[in-house]
Formats: C-alpha cells, structure tokens, sequence
C-alpha cells in the first residue's frame, strides 16, 4: 500500500510499461513532467481504491507478515515498493472479470525481481461488485490465484537498465529526454 502518490523524482517498477513504451506520446510527456513535479497524478477509480483496501487483508489471508519495503537505487532514481515478502515477492492485483499476466505486470515483476534479489509470484484476486462497495468482506480463497514469474536478466541488463539509466540522468539535468538523444547516448 503506497502512503504517498507523490511520484516526483523516482522512477518505480509500476511505470516499467511507460519506459519501455514509445517516449513520443501524450502518455509519456504527462508522465515526464509528473517525474519532474511539475504537475501530479491524482486520478484514482473505484478498481484502485478496492485493489488498495484489500491488499493488506490478502496479505493477511496468506499470512504473509513482511510487507511494504521501499527500495530505493539512488543511480537510477528507482524507488521500488514491495506489496508482500516471504522468501519471494508477492505482487498483489486485484481484478474483476478474467485475470491475464498482462506485458505490464511481467515487466513490473522484473524489476521488482532485480531489485529485490529473489523470486515472484502474482497473487491475483477477482472481487465481485460486492467487493467494490464493500471494501471488509472476508477474503474468499476460492477467488485466489497464484501465477509465479520467471526472471529473465537479459531483458533487464540488455533492454530496461539502458533506458532507466538515461531516463535517470535527464531527469537529474533536467533534460527532456528522446529516443534520438538515447541513441546517441548509448554510443558513447
């Protein structure tokens, strides 16, 4: 459960899909200039508000005690918030209708995997309207599902880290940064 939505100046592993996406769309511009705080995300819907009411009480259903760890990579400008850990990460989503590993949450299991230094899994849980009006109905193990994510070091040494380290120094030099100015970086 994140305390602060303030999101300036830290990159964190739930934006991996925007870095990793096109850096020439409204999405990324509006993203860039949150990072730098110029402006601040402040919508939340009804699906985030129950996802945030019942990851603790899943975490508790598991009986998973450890939870909540920030890591922060100062170099990179990453700040990486841990739902749960056992001697794994659990990564909790809450859904509704059919649940998927999405590229995002793949990608957002990397990086908490780097980050963390050990294994994840995806603990998924389909609410039901109820669930949304009613954020203190009992967990319900039947809706519970666990996916376990394979760690793959080549994407994140050969495809993420180059670009978070970019993104990382213009966001230091207060830089726009471009996929023309990442190439030539990446020459250097």
């Amino acid at each position: 459960m994140i305390a602060s939505q303030d999101r300036s100046g830290w990159f964190g592993a739930s934006d991996t899909s925007i870095i990793m996406g096109s850096w020439n769309t409204k999405t990324f511009a509006r993203f860039w200039l949150e990072k730098q705080g110029v402006i601040h995300g402040g919508y939340i819907s009804p699906a985030m508000m129950a996802g945030t009411h019942y990851e603790h009480r899943i975490l508790d259903h598991l009986g998973i005690k450890k939870r909540d760890r920030q890591i922060k990579i100062h170099r990179y400008r990453l700040r990486v918030n841990l739902d749960g850990e056992s001697d794994m990460i659990h990564e909790i989503k809450t859904y509704g209708g059919d649940f998927r590993i999405s590229k995002a949450y793949w990608q957002q299991a990397q990086v908490e995997m780097r980050t963390a230094r050990k294994g994840l899994e995806i603990v998924a849980y389909r609410l039901t309207e109820d669930d949304y009006k009613n954020y203190f109905n009992p967990i319900d193990a039947e809706r519970l599902s666990f996916h376990p994510i394979e760690y793959e070091p080549e994407w994140i040494e050969g495809e993420y880290l180059p670009r978070l380290r970019y993104l990382a120094r213009c966001l230091r030099r207060k830089r726009i940064p471009g996929m023309e100015g990442f190439e030539v970086w990446l020459k250097r």
